[in-house]
């Protein structure tokens, strides 16, 4: 079990978590932590619930069911003991931690101005386990890359939560900063690229005191926690990126900066939720960007064979080059 994800619950917690079988800890996507109802696992897609003993069981009633003071523990943890300190992530409605690991949060809110003001009661939680999968973007970056620049296209990564996008984009940045053969295995060797990544929400890198904690490659810049159009801005005046990479994109100021980028010469790989191509096309935001080719690429994956699933990758009319699957698994 990953030592920063026992680090934030409460002893109670700890012990039964840190109990579960190797196997299945080796498998862990989500941990649902819900006040006194069952204790439940998301392994690899497929939901059990978890006795007071750290065993998976089928039934809910054989399960460990988390007291409030299991939670307000919990809560403690994931906010160092000051929750006001982290009132900004607490609004967004989750907490990410060390490791990369994001913990959404469910409960009671109170709204001002049709806006969230503050969580009043929190009484469910969402430990989403991040993990590095070396070699993800492997089969997918040598379509990527424009022949005779060999810099990668403007690209749109597409899925549902939870199907890779982060995983994938988080070893594109390895491979594209790392350099090294060719992807497809001839040709002249891949130069390594400068890369910048604006990570939001503090995921794909998972920073801790501003360095990285995943492999990124040797020529990678980070922006920890810094809003996607802020930094994006900020990285072309002071780095000089080759490439920028942005995750989970959808806001007007978003779009406006990824036009910045192309005008700036900086290539742009992001993502954004959808189940394919024609759902994402029904945000207006993006929508804007698809009408007017700004992404020359777009890569759809999904969960039909796992975590992962590459279902298609297109050029920028949205036509299929290739159809097959990525072989990785990981959190998004």
């Amino acid at each position: 079990m990953d030592p920063s994800i026992l680090a934030i619950l409460p002893p109670s917690l700890r012990g039964i978590v840190g109990n579960l079988p190797e196997e299945a800890a080796a498998l862990l996507e989500e941990i649902r932590i819900r006040e006194i109802r069952p204790l439940e696992v998301v392994l690899r897609g497929t939901s059990r619930f978890v006795s007071p003993q750290g065993r998976l069981v089928a039934e809910a009633a054989q399960a460990y069911r988390p007291t409030r003071e299991d939670c307000r523990k919990l809560l403690e943890l994931l906010t160092n003991y000051s929750v006001y300190s982290f009132d900004e992530q607490l609004r967004s409605g989750y907490i990410t931690v060390p490791g990369g690991h994001r913990v959404g949060l469910a409960g009671r809110i109170v709204m001002e101005d049709n806006r969230v003001k503050l969580f009043k009661e929190v009484a469910g939680f969402n430990v989403r386990v991040a993990r590095q999968v070396l070699g993800a973007g492997q089969a997918v970056l040598p379509h990527l890359l424009e022949p005779g620049t060999r810099l990668p296209y403007h690209t749109l990564i597409i899925s549902p939560p939870r199907q890779g996008k982060t995983t994938l984009i988080r070893d594109l940045a390895r491979l594209i900063s790392g350099g090294g053969p060719a992807p497809n295995g001839a040709g002249a060797a891949q130069r390594g690229l400068k890369v910048g990544i604006v990570d939001e929400r503090s995921e794909i890198a998972a920073c801790e005191k501003g360095v990285p904690r995943f492999d990124l490659g040797p020529r990678t810049d980070v922006l920890d926690g810094c809003p996607k159009a802020v930094g994006m801005m900020m990285m072309i005046r002071s780095m000089s990126p080759d490439v920028l990479i942005a995750d989970e994109i959808g806001r007007p100021e978003d779009a406006e900066a990824i036009r910045e980028a192309l005008h700036a010469g900086v290539r742009v790989i992001a993502t954004a939720h959808g189940a394919d191509l024609a759902d994402v096309r029904q945000r207006p935001i993006l929508r804007e960007l698809i009408r007017d080719a700004v992404f020359s690429r777009y890569v759809v994956l999904g969960g039909e064979r796992g975590a992962g699933t590459l279902k298609a990758i297109c050029d920028g009319r949205g036509e299929p080059i290739r159809l097959g699957e990525w072989a990785g698994t990981g959190s998004p």
